[in-house]
């Protein structure tokens, strides 16, 4: 594949203190200011989901980031929001998973076509109203009919690939290989090794997993779409294998070193609640 690097990492899984550098190289970017003061980071939702419109399970999750440097992955935010950071850095996240059930509404989960094996890329955001989330630079999946109509219906940045998540004995495997519509060639091999229960995470296992929402443009404008879900079971991880260019394919710079994160989840359920109204009954960006 053109124009990304492919690299590999074999590393142990436990949080370690970033490079002050970060990932990418420094670059001056004009940040929106923000009305508020960030929201706090907590374990538990900070809001109700009182109409979701959206269920799901996320399972078998493997969480890898690496700290980069905010300057770096500004310019790929949606308008109105800026790099959430933690002690000055912000993170890019590789994060691979088992979708298990989507529905809609009221209506049980399908589950064929609402269960398939996902892995993202993404970026961690704040608003100027002081909404914590994540922004998505990628999502690859192996069902084509959700991912046409979350390219169509949300305008999020879905891709078809051919991907597989595999239990052997005490370690998990995921695997993706990019379909369409590309770039071709773009894949991930991840393995990671579950441990033990984290009873108290850190700063830094709140901030990259205690996100209560998700930023995107959508037709031009900066739309938050909340969720909610039990507080996050998180395990120590030890990453046994990492063969990725996702991250490059995604616009952003290779990282240099071996994860400052590795985090394993068994799984939460989700629902996802429509966007915020305002008080004329405009969905709010």
């Amino acid at each position: 594949m053109s124009g990304a690097a492919k690299r590999s990492f074999t590393a142990a899984g436990r949080d370690r203190p970033p490079s002050k550098r970060g990932t990418g190289p420094c670059h001056t970017v004009a940040m929106p200011a923000l009305d508020r003061a960030p929201e706090p980071i907590t374990a538990d939702p900070p809001h109700h989901t009182d109409r979701p419109f959206l269920f799901q399970s996320w399972l078998d999750l493997a969480f890898l980031h690496w700290a980069a440097e905010p300057s770096v992955v500004a310019p790929l935010l949606p308008v109105g929001t800026r790099p959430d950071t933690l002690d000055g850095l912000t993170y890019i996240g590789l994060v691979a998973f088992r979708m298990h059930r989507v529905g809609w509404f009221r209506l049980p989960g399908i589950p064929y076509l609402g269960s398939f094996p996902e892995t993202n890329v993404r970026l961690y955001s704040v608003d100027a109203r002081g909404r914590r989330g994540v922004v998505f630079r990628s999502l690859d999946a192996s069902r084509l009919i959700p991912v046409a109509v979350a390219r169509a219906a949300f305008r999020l940045p879905y891709v078809w690939s051919r991907m597989s998540v595999r239990r052997d004995e005490d370690t998990v495997t995921y695997s993706s290989h990019r379909r369409w519509p590309g770039p071709r060639g773009a894949h991930s091999e991840i393995s990671v090794r579950p441990g033990e229960r984290i009873e108290e995470p850190s700063a830094l296992e709140h901030f990259l997993t205690a996100r209560w929402g998700m930023h995107n443009a959508f037709f031009g404008r900066s739309m938050y779409l909340p969720n909610t879900h039990p507080r996050w079971p998180l395990h120590r991880a030890e990453l046994l294998h990492c063969e990725e260019n996702l991250i490059t394919a995604a616009g952003l710079p290779a990282p240099a070193e071996a994860p400052a994160s590795v985090l394993y989840s068994p799984g939460v359920p989700v629902r996802f609640g429509r966007p915020p109204r305002a008080p004329a009954g405009i969905p709010t960006p």
